[in-house]
């Protein structure tokens, strides 16, 4: 293989090499190199900080800008081969230029696969798209009794997809109504990459379809609110308990019938903000704590993350809304046989599949969708 001195491959290695601009020409925008400077001087305070002491938050975001780092790294190393490659397609011997187109492609190729993997990396994006822990809430929103029912259809339905993916599904504080649909329902999900799998699942879903106590055969509209909230440690979200207030009570279900004679649901205020969560689901009043405490730090974070996020791209932040039927991202249609996702313009006709929990191709195309849109913020 030929060996080329190259420029740039004298600095790498150094830390000032995470400051060089990667030198071919139209490799990185501006925004991106930007970016990657903001990122290497977060490096080095970060460096500074687990230096002086353990910090968990600390450690944790300065692995991740390792990786990134080191793949600017490798960008700057290949492009420069590449830069050597094309002045040496002028060298006067013959075999040089031979040996140099021999390689030019592979090296091409070599830069545009790193720069696709740091693009993708600088993208602006939320803090926990990688998490592995999220929770799902389920509410009826506009309909009455039939929303109620479709709640319980989309509740199996993320159920089964979970399940087919291997994760984890955890129900919690299901509350069903007495005609057999669900209120609401807030359930637990963990396993690799599933928050940001569903995260694209917030917002209002909007069912068309005639109810089974339909007499007439008259379609109905109606909605269902779905919250995906990535769970958050302890370490993401600290509360203080001089902030919260925290009451006990008796759990009870449809109709005022107890669920059971002590004093175990928990209601937790987070004064600052307002905020309630009730949690009833357990028999162990310290369980529902623990879980509606849990609930809580999920919520605050959320609206951490689309504070922070709003520094690098427009709102991306999914949108629950008023539950309103002409509020929604997915209209599910049964008379048509038809499922379309209005924020991708994304239409299946494969609903009674889609409803049992195939899911995937929608999933996977809004996954693609929000890549694209984060990678044009760079441009």
């Amino acid at each position: 293989m030929l060996r080329v001195a190259s420029r740039s491959r004298l600095l790498a290695g150094s830390t000032s090499s995470l400051r060089i601009r990667v030198p071919h020409r139209g490799v990185l925008s501006q925004a991106a190199n930007k970016r990657l400077d903001e990122l290497a001087t977060r490096h080095e305070e970060l460096s500074k900080k687990v230096q002086a002491g353990h910090d968990a938050n600390a450690m944790r975001e300065l692995h991740g800008l390792d990786d990134v780092l080191e793949r600017r790294r490798a960008l700057a190393a290949a492009t420069s081969e590449l830069d050597d490659l094309r002045e040496l397609l002028d060298d006067a011997d013959a075999d040089i230029r031979a040996e140099a187109e021999r390689e030019l492609d592979n090296v091409k190729a070599t830069v545009e696969a790193l720069e696709t993997a740091l693009k993708a990396k600088l993208a602006p994006g939320d803090a926990t798209d990688a998490s592995n822990s999220c929770l799902v809430e389920i509410r009826a929103a506009a309909g009455g009794d039939e929303a109620s029912v479709f709640a319980k259809d989309l509740l199996g339905m993320y159920e089964k997809y979970c399940q087919a993916k291997g994760w984890r599904w955890t129900m919690h504080d299901v509350r069903r109504t007495e005609f057999g649909g669900v209120a609401s329902a807030m359930a637990e999900v963990t396993g690799e990459g599933c928050y940001a799998a569903l995260r694209f699942e917030s917002g209002v879903h909007r069912v068309q379809r005639v109810p089974a106590t339909e007499t007439q055969g008259r379609v109905h509209t109606s909605t269902v609110t779905v919250a995906v909230l990535p769970e958050a440690e302890e370490v993401d979200i600290q509360l203080n308990p001089d902030e919260l207030e925290i009451n006990v009570c008796r759990a009870s279900g449809p109709g005022g019938q107890g669920v059971n004679t002590t004093d175990s649901a928990v209601q937790i205020q987070h004064k600052p903000t307002g905020m309630i969560v009730r949690c009833m689901d357990s028999r162990s009043q310290q369980k529902n704590k623990e879980q509606a405490m849990k609930v809580l730090r999920s919520r605050l974070l959320e609206i951490k993350i689309a504070e922070e996020h709003a520094k690098y791209a427009a709102e991306r932040k999914a949108q629950v809304g008023t539950g309103e039927r002409n509020e929604r991202i997915r209209t599910y249609n049964f008379s048509q046989n038809r499922v379309t996702d209005h924020r991708i313009d994304l239409t299946l006709y494969n609903l009674p599949t889609f409803i049992e929990g195939e899911i995937e191709e929608v999933v996977s195309s809004l996954l693609a969708n929000d890549l694209k849109e984060r990678l044009a913020a760079l441009e």
